[in-house]
Parts: C-alpha cells; structure tokens; sequence
C-alpha cells in the first residue's frame, strides 16, 4: 500500500486542526455554493420538486458541522491508533483508515461541488452512493483500528443515507423519469 503524505498523518496529530479541516471545509464549501446558480439559495434549486421528507433548509447548517465535528474528532483517534501501533498488518490497516478518511472527504466536498456547482443531480448521486461506500468501508477497517473511531462516524453514514436518498429522489423526480420515459418510448 502507498504511504501516505506526512502531512496526511500530521494534520489530525493535533486534535483542534483534525476538527478545524473538515469544519473549515464545511464553511468554505457552503459559503462558495451557497448563492451558486444552482445553489440552495437559487431560482434552480428552489424549482425542483423536492421528495417527501425534504428537511427545511436550516437544518443543513445544523447537521454538517456537528458531523464534520464528529469526523475530524474521528481521524484524530485513526492518528492515535496508527502512532501506538506496531508495523505489520495493523499498521497497514491504520494507514488505510486515514487514506479512507482523506478520500471520503474530498468526494464529500466534490459532492457541494458538483451538486451546487454544476447543478448536475445524476453525477452528484454517483458522488454520494461512492461517499456513502467509502465510508462504510471505512467504519468496517476502523473496527479493526479503533472502533471507538468507527462510532464518531456512525452519525455521519446514517446522514449519508438519508442524503442519497434524498439526492436520488431530486435527480429521479425532476429528470432521471423523463429520461427513462424518453428511452422507453425510443425502444418502442
């Protein structure tokens, strides 16, 4: 397995700098898409016809930094782990929970990205159903690493599925059954 970079590892060493990256992250992304064209805030986004269970705006900046806190406190204990463990298989397992973590991060901050960037629903679920494996895969090598680790994140994948439950029924409600009409109508 390739090493991670140092700075990878030394980032969340520190326990205010591992719950500062994500939270900070978090704010940056909002604050960038949030009056995007197709932002949450947008004519666009405000059009679409949203799916039953829809939370009410607010709610988003209520719930992505409690879970970013809970992420970043998350790779602070995945750094612990990896310092007090030996080399050899657990080690490996260390190094791949915090590649993990960097990864389901970038394609958490890809998702804003796309979604609010772009307004393109069918590559932001694609996104997010790659997120939300990510990170169960990533809970199931923390419960060989450090469970207490896993458990920071078992809010965030709860969320996640509620998120591509609700991503999929935006793409699905205001396009993904147009398409699939258009193509049964072609094959007809």
């Amino acid at each position: 397995m390739p090493a991670l970079p140092e700075i990878l590892i030394h980032i969340p060493r520190n326990p205010a700098i591992a719950i500062g990256v994500p939270v900070g992250l978090g704010f940056a992304t909002g604050f960038l898409t949030r009056n995007s064209k197709y932002g949450p805030q947008s004519i666009w986004y405000k059009s679409l016809q949203k799916p039953s269970g829809n939370p009410p705006n607010w709610s988003f900046g209520v719930v992505w930094p409690t879970l970013y806190v809970c992420m970043g406190w998350s790779s602070h204990l995945m750094v612990k782990a990896l310092e007090r463990t030996p080399p050899g298989f657990g080690r490996d397992r260390a190094h791949l929970a915090l590649g993990l973590y960097w990864g389901q991060l970038a394609l958490n901050k890809a998702w804003s990205a796309i979604s609010f960037g772009t307004g393109n629903l069918g590559l932001a679920l694609i996104d997010i159903v790659s997120l939300t494996g990510a990170v169960g895969y990533l809970i199931h090598v923390l419960q060989d690493v450090e469970p207490t680790a896993s458990y920071f994140l078992a809010p965030y994948i709860a969320w996640l599925s509620y998120a591509t439950y609700l991503n999929g029924s935006l793409w699905w409600n205001n396009f993904g059954k147009h398409q699939f009409a258009n193509l049964r109508k072609k094959a007809d």
